[in-house]
């Protein structure tokens, strides 16, 4: 997987309902084009749904023969993931843990 050809996508501080049409089709345009980086730094509030949409994003990126990841997810961002009991379809996609 070139570095070159990889999609970043930064989410934000907030990444509740308000944020998740914006972020989705980012997402969508991303996982049909190639790798896909998320990055998880600046995440202080993560929702479900949102959690839920990462990983529905991954298997896409996964059908599609493409890379996905979550790096430097943040604190809370873990912490929602520990909180959902997802930790364990999350591992196979989160860097920086």
């Amino acid at each position: 997987m070139a570095k070159d050809s990889e999609k970043i996508v930064a989410l934000p501080a907030i990444v509740d309902l308000d944020a998740l049409d914006l972020i989705r089709d980012e997402l969508i345009d991303a996982v049909e084009s190639g790798p896909v980086r998320v990055g998880g730094k600046a995440v202080e509030r993560v929702s479900t749904n949102a959690l839920f949409m990462l990983l529905s994003a991954a298997e896409t990126a996964r059908r599609n023969n493409f890379g996905f990841a979550v790096f430097e997810p943040s604190a809370p961002f873990r912490a929602a993931v520990d909180r959902l009991g997802i930790g364990a379809q999350f591992a196979p996609i989160m860097e920086g843990i």
